[in-house]
């Protein structure tokens, strides 16, 4: 019989090959998908952010790019803006800092994903996608260590295999899937089919 996992949020992070990628994942997830999904892809810094578009045309649940202290909702898909960090708060709000980059990378996989596990801990569920350098392994190591359940990309299905190849060095990766499987995965996962 399959046991019940608590997944409270969804942290997705990719840099090069991360568009197509995550467009990938996230059309595998249904209206009625019950936690958050926040999202860091490595962009240039713009004053408009055109993810959020790109990726609601193409995906079932809301996209946006959120405002500082915006409040966190279920179902909605949160994509950090060009140029800031995503954090998430202990109040329920997403917050945006200016810190400084990680890896050149502003935003941050790394402090989406420590934000994350210090809120949601075990209750997280966080996937490193295609990318080209190593943003988002000790974040990815540190929601390990709190009991939060870690996906990788198969590096040999991304097109750039550093991000995922880093992740799973550390030892912190608890499965690795080709792209065409993670979403459904994820699904399972969140709505409590885990084998």
């Amino acid at each position: 019989m399959a046991r019940q996992r608590k997944i409270r949020a969804v942290v997705i992070g990719a840099s090069w090959g991360g568009i197509e990628a995550s467009i990938q994942v996230l059309k595998a997830l249904p209206q009625d998908f019950p936690v958050p999904v926040f999202l860091v892809q490595h962009l240039r810094a713009s004053p408009e952010n055109r993810l959020p578009k790109v990726l609601g045309q193409r995906v079932k649940l809301p996209v946006l790019s959120p405002e500082d202290k915006e409040t966190i909702e279920a179902g909605h898909v949160y994509v950090a803006p060009p140029g800031y960090h995503m954090l998430v708060d202990d109040d329920g709000t997403l917050a945006l800092s200016l810190h400084w980059p990680v890896f050149y990378s502003r935003p941050s996989v790394d402090e989406l994903f420590f934000s994350a596990g210090h809120i949601y801990g075990a209750g997280t569920l966080a996937v490193l996608l295609t990318g080209a350098n190593e943003d988002g392994a000790e974040g990815m190591h540190y929601i390990a260590r709190r009991g939060g359940y870690t996906l990788a990309q198969d590096p040999d299905t991304a097109e750039a295999p550093v991000m995922p190849a880093s992740a799973i060095a550390k030892g912190c990766v608890r499965e690795v899937l080709p792209l065409e499987q993670v979403g459904e995965r994820v699904v399972e996962l969140v709505f409590g089919l885990e084998a």
